[in-house]
């Protein structure tokens, strides 16, 4: 039996793919339904209530359930949170879990992983052959020291939910994520004013080129590294200009060495004076804030759209191979303990246009390594020793990512993507046979 922790995307991937072998195993969810974040209604969510996919439905969905005709090229939390409830109905997949449910620790014991779950105050320890911990990468925040004290109300994007708290506020947003840049757009609605600050440069996409979702665009057209980077570049320039244009700061890095912001609604704001752009934050004195360029605001609100820490409160670091000076656990695949056969982190993965697809296909490569292990086949014993090897392994595609601690488990899609399709097929044969 094994366990499996989290009912989002990524939790929900791991269940399906584990059906699929035939592999029995017990869910484990905080939440009283599936959904993970998407679900608003999840306490522990940081969705708010405007939020959308940054990618669109058709490269994102799950290959073998698409969405509905009728949902938008980008949906809302409300239509994800749908997808995901019909997912489950439609595979049977909702009788595996247990839900109101907290792991409280995952430790080894002997051959097996023992968890201790709690549900109603109530606590048992069950022992399981292995455990897929998928609890997602986006629910602890990232809160950056501020230098100096702030009057006013300091909140993490985490914490925001709708643009009423931001009703006659003067407003700075420091960080300009995806999730930043929704806010900022919200928050122009709402807010006296609203500045954005920024300590480095973003590539910004739009959602639509002529019509299209902008993520369905040349992924027929395979180009070299450099090549792609330059035009992609190139016609971004042309189709909305540089950040500069719109007061911000250029990025110091080639595209696609950092995740882009696909919104182009900021830029119109920005480019409207809705939206102030500023530079990184010098000192804070009251509500007096001060920029390293020398120019200051006066604000009633901070929002730190500053990004989110990996976590796993559950489990030792020292059982996840993650030296205390990584920002990340250093796993084969991003998701293999190099010594550990039984035991995957699921969903710490991120790359341009992987979609939950592309997280399918890893737990699709978990199952059947779990699958082939059982039956004692000489591929799951070759990928035993390839994962103690090659652990912490980078399939960047060429990409120099910068040195962020989001980028820690950032991958070339194509990279990813076609070195998993490698380890299905050593598998699958012997699966079959």
């Amino acid at each position: 039996m094994y366990a499996v922790i989290g009912a989002g995307p990524m939790g929900l991937a791991c269940a399906r793919n584990l059906q699929k072998q035939n592999i029995p195993f017990t869910g484990f969810e905080l939440h009283r339904d599936v959904g993970g974040l998407w679900d608003i209604d999840n306490p522990h969510s940081t969705m708010y209530d405007t939020a959308h996919l940054i990618s669109s439905k058709r490269m994102t969905e799950f290959a073998e359930f698409p969405m509905k005709d009728s949902v938008a090229q980008y949906p809302s939390h409300i239509e994800l949170k749908a997808y995901f409830r019909d997912f489950v109905d439609h595979f049977g997949l909702r009788e595996h879990y247990e839900f109101n449910t907290r792991v409280v620790r995952v430790e080894p014991d002997g051959d097996q992983w023992a968890i201790t779950t709690e549900h109603d105050g109530q606590q048992q320890t069950r022992n399981f052959d292995g455990v897929m911990i998928a609890n997602g990468t986006l629910h602890t925040p990232n809160m950056p020291t501020l230098p100096g004290d702030f009057a006013g109300e300091v909140m993490h994007s985490a914490d925001y939910r709708s643009p009423e708290v931001f009703k006659n506020k003067r407003v700075l947003i420091i960080g300009c994520g995806n999730s930043g840049a929704d806010i900022a757009v919200d928050a122009v609605h709402h807010a006296r004013s609203v500045d954005l600050s920024l300590r480095r440069g973003y590539y910004f996409l739009p959602k639509f080129i002529n019509g299209r979702p902008v993520d369905t665009l040349g992924s027929k057209l395979k180009l070299p590294r450099p090549i792609k980077q330059k035009l992609d570049a190139r016609l971004m320039r042309m189709v909305i200009g540089k950040p500069s244009d719109y007061g911000l700061p250029d990025p110091e890095y080639l595209m696609y060495e950092s995740h882009p912001v696909i919104n182009s609604l900021i830029l119109h704001h920005l480019g409207h004076g809705d939206i102030q752009p500023r530079r990184s934050i010098d000192r804070i004195e009251g509500h007096t804030v001060h920029f390293r360029d020398g120019e200051s605001g006066d604000y009633d609100l901070i929002l730190m759209a500053t990004g989110y820490l990996l976590d796993y409160p559950f489990i030792d670091r020292k059982h996840l191979n993650w030296p205390e000076h990584e920002d990340a656990p250093q796993l084969y695949q991003n998701m293999m303990h190099p010594d550990y056969d039984n035991l995957f982190i699921m969903g710490m993965v991120e790359a341009t246009g992987l979609g939950w697809e592309g997280r399918n296909q890893q737990a699709r490569l978990a199952s059947l390594f779990i699958r082939e292990q059982q039956r004692g086949s000489a591929a799951a014993a070759d990928l035993c020793q390839k994962k103690k090897t090659r652990a912490g392994e980078r399939l960047d595609g060429g990409y120099n990512y910068i040195k962020l601690a989001r980028m820690a488990y950032y991958v070339n899609k194509d990279a990813y993507l076609d070195s998993l399709a490698r380890h299905i097929a050593d598998l699958e044969p012997s699966s079959k046979g």
